[in-house]
């Protein structure tokens, strides 16, 4: 049985193409997998577990979870690893979908060969103000402050923030948003030098040959959810990077 490997689906509302094509993927490749590990940004925001309580706002994640749901009770392993849209996802969100929640970076093992599994952001480390606010909005205690907000005044501040991003990203040069050489060496070195690290959040999927103190490495990179999707599939013929049309 095959276990997946997938990044940056951005579900939400003005997406519902994408939703639809997940779930249909969800009902009949995953369906007979024995694992699926979801490396963060699988929504486009998230304000709180409790979004799932409320009417309004939480009629376009109900699919999605019955599915994940159906999908863990079915026997498939479900596992979930933040990003930097949806780090807010907490412990109901979790057993609601019947998925279990990742550090970031998490090891696996596949056959002999380490795989280092991380979202992907850490590791962006020349954009300095976004490593500012993330290291600020991953904190206790402003998530702590932050949850304690009406749910309304969570979803605008949301939306501002995804905005602000959008312009960010409209005026700094690319290569400002890709990952750091020396911040993939250093993750490298300080998890003993896995065979491969394996990682979303850039959108650019490509398998990058690594030589780090010696060691053979691999950086794989996944790809968004878009009109296709590049994921990772691990079964008996291997490791590869698989492109599903949308």
């Amino acid at each position: 049985m095959a276990t997946w490997i997938i990044s940056d689906l951005h579900l939400c509302a003005q997406r519902p193409a994408v939703t639809q094509a997940f779930l249909h993927w969800l009902q009949t490749e995953v369906m007979q997998a024995e694992a699926l590990y979801i490396l963060g940004d699988f929504v486009e925001a998230w304000v709180g577990d409790d979004v799932l309580d409320d009417a309004e706002h939480g009629a376009e994640f109900r699919p999605v979870v019955a599915a994940l749901r159906r999908l863990s009770d079915s026997g498939v392993k479900l596992y979930f690893m933040h990003g930097n849209r949806d780090f807010l996802i907490g412990a109901q969100f979790a057993q609601a979908c019947g998925l279990q929640l990742l550090a970031d970076p998490t090891m696996i093992k596949f056959g002999e060969k380490r795989i280092l599994l991380s979202h992907g952001d850490a590791l962006c480390t020349d954009d300095v103000a976004y490593q500012q606010f993330r290291s600020q909005v991953r904190s206790p205690q402003w998530q702590q402050a932050f949850l304690a907000q009406t749910l309304a005044a969570r979803i605008a501040f949301a939306e501002q923030a995804r905005s602000q991003s959008t312009q960010n990203k409209n005026m700094q040069p690319l290569a400002i948003m890709d990952v750091n050489a020396s911040a993939v060496l250093q993750l490298v070195r300080e998890n003993d030098y896995p065979e491969v690290l394996l990682h979303g959040h850039t959108h650019r999927p490509e398998i990058h040959a690594l030589t780090v103190d010696g060691h053979a490495c691999q950086r794989w990179v996944l790809g968004d959810w878009h009109d296709s999707a590049v994921v990772c599939r691990l079964d008996d013929e291997g490791m590869a990077l698989v492109t599903l049309q949308l």
